[in-house]
C-alpha cells in the first residue's frame, strides 16, 4: 500500500490532480443540499477546499497555481461568449436604467471598501478579498489576485490573505442579500400581491390582433406604410373574408382588414394610432396552436440557423419574405426572443419562428441550415484562439496618466473582454463562435470549480485560526455591511425614485452582486418571469465592471 500513499500524500502532478478531482466531486455533491429552500451550488467546492487546505497536505504549489489560472481562464472566457450577444443591447431602453443602478451598487461598494481603509487597521487587499467574497464573486477575486501580483511581485502571503478574506465574508454574502431583499419588501411592499405583479413572459416583444380602421391605410401597400413610419413592426398575418394569408412587402392593406402584428412592447401605443383598434385577444400566450388558428395551406415552425454564410448577414439582406412569401416572427437567441428587424445580424443557433407555405419553409430551411448536427460540434479553433488572444491582451501594459507604472487586464479581464468582443462581433466577422448552452455551461462550470477548489486549498491554512479571532469576526462585520448596505440603497432609490416595480428591481440587485443564490430565492416568492430578465439584463455588464474596476482600484491607491 505503499504507492497509494506516496500516490495521495508525496507532491506531484497526479496527487495534485486527483486533490482537484475529489475535492471538486465532494463539494458538487454537498452543494445540492438546501437549507431554508437556499443552497451554495458549486460554491462548496470552495470551502470543502478550505478544510482540506486547513491540514496543510504539502502539494505541488506550481502545479495548483497553473490549475488554478487555467480554471479561471476558461470560466470568464466562456462566460465573456455567453453574454457577448447581448451585452451592447443590455444598454438600450430600460436597460440603461437598469445597469446604472446595477453600477450604483459596484460603486458604493468600492466607496464603502475604501472608507474602511482608512477607519481601520485591514489592509486594502484584505477588503478587496472580503469584498469578493460579500458579493459572492470568487472570478473577481482571480482578477484582484491578478493585479496584486503586479505591485506585490508574487507576495503569496497577501494573495493567500485576500482568498481568506473572501472565504470569511462569502456565507453571510449569500444570506446578506436574501436578508435585505426580505427586508425592503417588508418595508416597501408589505402588501405585495398578484395584481402587483407584472405579466410572465421573457420577451421585449409583443403581439396583437388590429383592426384596420384608419382610412389613410386603404390602398397602401406594406411598404409604403412601413417607409413613413417611425414604430417597428411585422405584419405576421393578414385575416381578410374569413381567409388567412401571409403579407409581404406589396400586399395592399384594405379598411376591416385584421392584421396580427409583432412589435416591441413600447411601440404597442403608436401602432394603435397607426391602424386602429386593437382587439381585445391575447396572443402572447405560450400555449397557442397557430398550425390549428391558421387552418390552411400555412404552417409555423422554427429553423436553426446553421450555415456559415448566413453567419452575420442581416436578415434584411436575405428578402425571405419577397422571394418565398414567409414572415419571420420571432428570433430567439441564447434564450431571449428578439424583434426580428431587417437590420439584425443573424447568428449560428438563432432560431427563428417562420410562418408560411410547407414548400416554402422549407426552401428558407435550406438557405438558413436547420441542420442541428451541426451545432453539436463546436468551433474549438475559435475557442483557443480567443484564449490566446485574451491572454495577449491581459498582459499588454495600458500607460495610465498619473501613474508611475502601466496596468495590465490579467488572466481575468483580458479573455472576458475577448470573450465578450467574439460573442458580440465574431459573426459580423464570419466568425462562428457559438456553442451550444450546455457546451458553454460545462466550459464555465469545469473551471470555475477547479479555480473554486484551488482557491479554497490556498486559503484553507489560516481560515479557522484567522475566523475565530477578534479580526476575524471584524472581517465579518465588515463583509456584511459591504453586502447589505450597497443592496438596500440602491433597491430603494430603484423602487421609490425610478419608480420599477419591485420584480425588476430586485432581479437587478441579484444581477449586480452576481448571485444567483439570491435569485432563485426571489423566483420562488414572485410569480413572474421579471427577476430573471432584470438579471441577465445587469449581470454582464457588471461582471465586466467588477473584474476591471477592482483591478483598476487596487493599482491605484497601493
Amino acid at each position: 500500500m505503499d504507492w497509494l500513499v506516496n500516490t495521495l500524500f508525496e507532491p506531484s502532478s497526479i496527487q495534485a490532480i486527483i486533490a482537484i478531482s475529489l475535492i471538486s466531486a465532494l463539494g458538487l455533491q454537498l452543494g445540492k443540499i438546501k437549507i431554508f429552500n437556499i443552497s451554495l451550488g458549486i460554491t462548496f467546492v470552495f470551502f470543502v477546499g478550505i478544510v482540506v487546505g486547513y491540514f496543510r497536505i504539502p502539494m505541488n504549489e506550481d502545479i495548483l497555481n497553473f490549475a488554478q489560472n487555467f480554471g479561471l481562464v476558461i470560466f470568464v472566457y466562456a462566460l465573456g461568449l455567453q453574454v457577448g450577444p447581448g451585452f451592447f443591447s443590455s444598454f438600450k431602453k430600460d436597460g440603461i436604467t437598469l445597469n446604472l443602478l446595477a453600477l450604483a451598487v459596484i460603486f458604493i461598494g468600492f466607496a464603502i471598501t475604501i472608507l474602511f481603509s482608512y477607519t481601520t487597521n485591514v489592509t486594502l487587499p484584505n477588503l478587496i478579498g472580503i469584498l469578493c467574497g460579500a458579493v459572492t464573486n470568487t472570478p473577481v477575486l482571480g482578477a484582484a489576485q491578478q493585479a496584486l501580483e503586479q505591485v506585490s511581485y508574487g507576495d503569496t502571503n497577501t494573495l493567500s490573505k485576500m482568498a481568506l478574506g473572501c472565504a470569511i465574508a462569502y456565507p453571510l454574502g449569500v444570506v446578506g442579500v436574501i436578508l435585505a431583499i426580505a427586508f425592503m419588501r417588508a418595508l416597501l411592499f408589505p402588501n405585495l400581491s398578484n395584481e402587483n405583479k407584472p405579466e410572465k413572459g421573457k420577451s421585449d416583444t409583443y403581439v396583437g390582433e388590429y383592426h384596420v380602421t384608419n382610412p389613410a391605410l386603404t390602398d397602401k401597400t406594406v411598404s409604403e406604410i412601413m417607409k413613413h413610419s417611425k414604430s417597428r413592426f411585422v405584419i405576421s398575418r393578414l385575416w381578410r373574408d374569413g381567409k388567412v394569408s401571409i403579407p409581404v412587402s406589396n400586399t395592399v392593406i384594405k379598411q376591416d382588414d385584421h392584421l396580427l402584428i409583432i412589435s416591441p412592447k413600447s411601440d404597442v401605443d403608436s401602432i394603435k394610432l397607426i391602424f386602429g383598434e386593437q382587439e381585445n385577444v391575447d396572443w402572447n400566450k405560450e400555449d397557442i396552436d397557430w398550425n390549428h388558428i391558421d387552418k390552411s395551406h400555412l404552417v409555423s415552425r422554427r429553423i436553426i440557423v446553421t450555415r456559415s454564410k448566413v453567419n452575420g448577414v442581416k436578415l434584411g439582406t436575405l428578402k425571405l419574405r419577397n422571394l418565398y412569401g414567409i414572415n419571420i416572427t420571432r428570433i430567439n437567441r441564447a434564450g431571449i426572443d428578439l424583434f426580428p428587424s431587417p437590420n439584425l445580424s443573424l447568428q449560428i443557433g438563432d432560431k427563428l419562428t417562420v410562418v408560411g407555405e410547407s414548400a416554402s419553409i422549407n426552401n428558407v430551411s435550406k438557405i438558413l441550415g436547420d441542420e442541428v448536427k451541426r451545432l453539436k460540434d463546436p468551433n474549438l479553433i475559435a475557442i483557443f484562439v480567443g484564449v490566446a488572444l485574451g491572454l495577449v491582451l491581459g498582459a499588454m501594459p495600458l500607460p495610465i496618466p498619473g501613474m508611475n507604472f502601466p496596468i495590465r487586464l490579467g488572466i481575468a479581464g483580458g479573455p472576458i473582454i475577448v470573450g465578450i468582443l467574439m460573442g458580440a462581433f465574431g459573426p459580423r466577422l464570419h466568425l462562428t463562435t457559438y456553442t451550444t448552452q450546455s457546451a458553454n455551461m460545462m466550459m464555465r462550470q469545469f473551471g470555475i470549480v477547479i479555480y473554486l477548489a484551488c482557491l479554497g486549498l490556498g486559503a484553507g491554512k489560516d481560515f479557522f485560526d484567522t475566523i475565530l479571532k477578534p479580526e476575524g469576526i471584524l472581517w465579518v462585520g465588515i463583509g456584511f455591511v459591504l453586502t447589505v448596505v450597497p443592496v438596500i440603497l440602491v433597491g430603494i432609490i430603484s423602487m421609490k425614485i425610478y419608480k420599477i416595480n419591485y420584480s425588476k428591481s430586485i432581479g437587478m440587485l441579484c444581477g449586480s452582486m452576481a448571485n444567483p443564490m439570491a435569485l432563485n430565492y426571489v423566483n420562488s416568492t414572485v410569480d413572474s418571469d421579471e427577476p430573471s430578465v432584470a438579471y441577465a439584463t445587469v449581470y454582464p455588464v457588471s461582471m465586466f465592471v467588477r473584474i476591471v474596476a477592482t483591478q483598476l482600484l487596487l493599482l491605484i491607491f497601493l
